[in-house]
């Protein structure tokens, strides 16, 4: 059964580049984004992680821990290191987990439908969709998914925004719209009506009845 908003993400064991990870005891009270990929040592793999690598402090400016999944071992993670951190120009400093034996891959429903996966001789094709995001909340409940093929490299400041969003959004009534951007005008949630909204947020821009703008309340 696939996962759902709102889920509990499921808990795992696993090595990492940081050692064992217990999955919910490494993320405590943080964010967390799960990011899943083929194969090291591939292209579009090399590019994303390259990008992941020089977005670790704005990560980290959010609360948010990112976790690589992959279906290699951690000493060829720790190889493939070299050449993302070279590609990237900058430290690959999040865990990486060793998924070979496919326990998160599966957990997670990352993989291709009815898709036969060999132990030997696994090519990235194998685990084709296996490009997959996860935002998850410090209750580990699971407030975001995203999954690409394996053709389509992932835009990770999309990622960033719709982390930005999850975190403006989590538990207030407030929505954003679409393109929104940090600092841009947010849509207040039908549960407040105009005088409950303007008390807590001021001056609302009604555009419909049911489409009501306010200042970011950053």
């Amino acid at each position: 059964m696939s996962l759902r908003i709102n889920d509990i993400a499921p808990d795992f064991t696993a090595p990492s580049t940081e050692g064992e990870i217990r999955f919910h005891d490494w993320l405590g009270d943080s964010y967390g984004i799960i990011f899943s990929h083929p194969r090291d040592f591939t292209p579009v793999c090399t590019t994303e992680f390259g990008v992941v690598a020089q977005l670790i402090p704005e990560f980290e400016k959010r609360s948010t821990k990112v976790l690589g999944v992959s279906v290699d071992s951690v000493e060829d993670h720790g190889k493939w290191k070299r050449d993302i951190e070279a590609v990237a120009g900058a430290s690959a400093d999040f865990a990486m987990i060793d998924d070979r034996d496919l326990a998160v891959a599966k957990a997670y429903d990352m993989l291709p439908a009815d898709h036969y996966l060999p132990s030997e001789g696994r090519t990235p094709a194998h685990s084709a969709t296996v490009r997959s995001v996860f935002i998850i909340g410090p209750d580990k409940k699971i407030r975001l998914t995203m999954t690409y093929p394996m053709s389509i490299g992932r835009n990770f400041a999309e990622i960033l925004r719709t982390l930005d969003a999850v975190q403006k959004t989590d538990g207030v009534p407030i929505a954003t719209p679409a393109n929104w951007m940090p600092g841009q005008d947010v849509i207040v949630a039908l549960a407040l009506d105009d005088k409950a909204a303007e008390e807590r947020y001021g001056p609302l821009d009604i555009k419909l009845p049911y489409l009501r703008f306010t200042k970011d309340p950053a």
